[in-house]
């Protein structure tokens, strides 16, 4: 499942208020100005800026 074009236009990163970038494949939210991504679990975004994962994390996994 897909998240909604209507909740993507108004859910902002949670620490610095700017859009986020949905991937869809990944299940994520991506925050570019803050270099951070935030899951999406069963279909429901996790914007608590606690479970924001860096990206340049992922790289190192």
């Amino acid at each position: 499942m897909t998240l909604s074009k209507e909740l993507l236009e108004i859910i902002v990163c949670p620490k610095c208020k700017s859009e986020l970038i949905y991937e869809e494949d990944k299940q994520r939210l991506i925050c570019q100005k803050c270099s951070v991504y935030y899951p999406i679990r069963e279909d429901i975004p996790i914007l608590l800026i606690e479970e924001a994962i860096p990206i340049e994390k992922e790289t190192k996994l």
